[in-house]
C-alpha cells in the first residue's frame, strides 16, 4: 500500500511494539529488563525486538561475551518515533486516564509541562487537520481519495 501511515504500522502497529519503544526511551536496554517491566512472554519479546532490529528502529549491541548478552539501543530511526509516542501519550492522557496522566513531561529548560504540538516547518504556526490539504507526493502510486462533502 502506498501510504506512509500503513508503512509505519507495519513496523510499530503491534500492541507490544510501542511499549518496547517507550521503555527504550526511558533507558531500558536489556532483554530481562524489558521482560520484567512489561510482563511480556520471552518469545513475544524476542520476536518484537527482532522486528524492531530488522526495521532499523533498535540496534542490538553485545555487552557481554561469555555468555553472549546483548542490549538494545534506539537508532536515529527509533528516535524519530518520539513525536509518535508522545502523540499517543497525550491522547491517552486526554481520553483514557480518568484519574489524570500517569506521567507528566517537564521541559528541562523552563521547568514547565511539555506538550507536543504540530507546527509548520516554514512559518512556525500551530497546525491542525483543518489547516492542511493533501496533495500527491513524489511517492504516490494511486490517486488521493476524493473527500466527501457533508
Amino acid at each position: 500500500m502506498s501510504c506512509s501511515v500503513a508503512q509505519c504500522l507495519e513496523v510499530i502497529g503491534e500492541w507490544w511494539t510501542m511499549l518496547i519503544v517507550r521503555d527504550a526511551f526511558l533507558g531500558v536496554r536489556r532483554f530481562d529488563d524489558f521482560k520484567s517491566r512489561l510482563g511480556i512472554s520471552r518469545n513475544v519479546l524476542a520476536q518484537r525486538l527482532g522486528t524492531l532490529v530488522s526495521a532499523g528502529v533498535l540496534e542490538k549491541r553485545l555487552y557481554q561475551e561469555r555468555p553472549p548478552r546483548h542490549e538494545y539501543a534506539l537508532t536515529e530511526k527509533g528516535h524519530d518515533l518520539w513525536p509518535v509516542l508522545n502523540a499517543m501519550r497525550q491522547w491517552g492522557d486526554r481520553h483514557a486516564a480518568p484519574a489524570g496522566p500517569p506521567v507528566v513531561l517537564i521541559h528541562r529548560a523552563c521547568g514547565h509541562k511539555a506538550e507536543m504540538v504540530l507546527a509548520c516547518a516554514h512559518c512556525g504556526d500551530r497546525v491542525t487537520h483543518r489547516d492542511v490539504r493533501a496533495r500527491r507526493g513524489p511517492g504516490a502510486r494511486e490517486p488521493l481519495p476524493v473527500p466527501r462533502r457533508g
